[in-house]
């Protein structure tokens, strides 16, 4: 499985970079997979203003910033959005930059992995109403993580700093393994099935 770690925010002083380092890190042990990190602060998108909608546009006329992007998505088999909430939702750069999907993660998963301080529990909700109009799956199992991130993961390992914390076997790391296995579950059998088309 090629797989992408998404960071769902560009804020100054965000804690989401190290989050998805903590992603990485786990996702690392998973058989036959390749970890690449993409963060959307390398992306300059323009606010999504396109005339139609991207899936019924084919004589679309991409602005290069967003081909880089979608040319990225394309590559991989399944996807984490490594996400922060704000106001009670994903951060608005994050849906713009799902606004100029068209096929780029049709019938791939998507497991989503957030932060906050109700564990990023509405952020999921709303990408769970979001992410099937691209045409995408989400994964059933999703984590979330209610501890201070600039606090319990190091910024340069993607480790969780408190033993107690990492080693319950009903924290974030436990649930994080989890995730992670279901994601790769629905990327082999969706990628057999793509195969198949």
């Amino acid at each position: 499985m090629k797989l992408q770690i998404i960071i769902g925010s560009i804020r100054q002083g965000r804690v989401s970079d190290r989050f998805a380092k903590w992603i990485e890190t786990e996702a690392k042990n998973l058989d036959n997979t390749a970890v690449e990190i993409v963060d959307l602060a390398d992306y300059k998108l323009p606010s999504f203003d396109e005339p139609i909608p991207p899936q019924y546009n084919p004589e679309r006329k991409l602005d290069p910033e967003v081909k880089k992007w979608l040319d990225k998505l394309a590559e991989a088999d399944g996807y984490v959005i490594a996400t922060p909430e704000y106001n009670r939702s994903f951060p608005g750069v994050l849906k713009n930059a799902l606004d100029f999907v068209d096929f780029q993660l049709a019938n791939k998963p998507i497991a989503l992995v957030a932060h906050g301080s109700t564990g990023g529990a509405q952020a999921v909700g709303q990408l769970r109403g979001t992410i099937p109009a691209l045409k995408a799956v989400t994964v059933p199992d999703a984590t979330f993580v209610v501890d201070r991130v600039g606090e319990l993961i190091h910024e340069d390992t993607g480790e969780i700093l408190d033993e107690t914390i990492k080693n319950n076997p009903y924290g974030p790391q436990s649930a994080l393994k989890n995730t992670l296995g279901s994601l790769k579950w629905y990327s082999d059998a969706l990628s057999a099935a793509r195969a198949k088309d």
